[in-house]
């Protein structure tokens, strides 16, 4: 069964759990979970890896600075480094959703030398999401109009902590393809991972730093390590679109199409993206 630790990497405390013994497979969530999104993954693969799946710095039970300047994508990128680092591995299988897929894509450019290999859920490339601001793609400027409504002080908040945070309900099952595959447990347990304190502000900090971190993500060099794009095609937020012309920016690239899951992939099509990963890593 997976255990609970902390490390302290990059100067602050974060959470992860963990399963397993042999090489590292870390993972990355992203809004608004924390590392429960990998439930589904985390014994899957603890035969063949050490899996760690952490907490976000801000989310959960990982520490959470006070700063808006705690949440640019370079400190987030140095959060991995440290706990590769830490947990005495020279490299790992790095995987990552959401947030977590634009720290992975990021962190891979920077360190291709850590990363063995690398798996990106329903979130594009940081130069293909830039792109699409940059030509004026009218639908995914309008997907992300949240994005922009997160960039107000106080007012997200307020709204997001209303009926007892009914809304990262809503935002998790309602813009899933399988609505079923979030029990009411589980929503209790995203609802109060986001209530602890300080947490709700930490992870909307990522979206206030985003158009920054977008241009800290967006590396130009040919990421050299095979690489796994997992892609939910109902996702509400990210359009398909955004994936096509990804192998200008990756060597060894492999794109897996799911059409009956929405943004929440690894939940909402667990044995497809477990099954997808095991042919990727044979």
């Amino acid at each position: 069964m997976w255990q609970h630790h902390s490390i302290i990497a990059n100067g602050i405390r974060l959470h992860f759990v963990t399963q397993g013994e042999g090489p590292l497979m870390l993972m990355l969530h992203g809004f608004p979970e924390f590392w429960y999104s990998w439930r589904h993954q985390i014994p899957e693969f603890a035969a063949q890896y050490k899996v760690v799946a952490l907490d976000l710095r801000g989310y959960n039970e990982s520490e959470k600075p006070a700063d808006l300047s705690a949440y640019t994508m370079s400190q987030l990128i140095a959060d991995v480094k440290g706990v590769i680092t830490e947990l005495d591995y020279d490299r790992c299988v790095l995987v990552g959703h959401d947030w977590g897929g634009a720290i992975a894509w990021s962190f891979a450019g920077v360190y291709p030398a850590l990363v063995e290999r690398l798996i990106v859920m329903n979130l594009p490339h940081p130069a293909k999401f830039a792109e699409a601001f940059q030509t004026g793609n009218l639908q995914q400027i309008l997907r992300s109009w949240y994005v922009l409504a997160f960039q107000l002080p106080w007012l997200p908040e307020w709204v997001l902590q209303q009926n007892d945070y009914q809304l990262i309900s809503e935002m998790l099952q309602g813009s899933a393809a399988q609505p079923a595959a979030f029990t009411a447990a589980d929503l209790a347990q995203y609802r109060q991972a986001i209530a602890q304190p300080g947490a709700l502000t930490a992870a909307l900090n990522y979206y206030r730093n985003a158009f920054s971190s977008l241009t800290q993500g967006q590396t130009r060099t040919v990421l050299p390590m095979p690489t796994l794009l997992i892609w939910g095609e109902q996702d509400v937020a990210l359009g398909k679109e955004l994936t096509y012309g990804t192998e200008q920016y990756v060597r060894d690239l492999q794109i897996r199409y799911i059409p009956d899951s929405g943004h929440w992939v690894q939940q909402e099509q667990p044995a497809l993206v477990n099954q997808y990963m095991h042919q990727f890593l044979a």
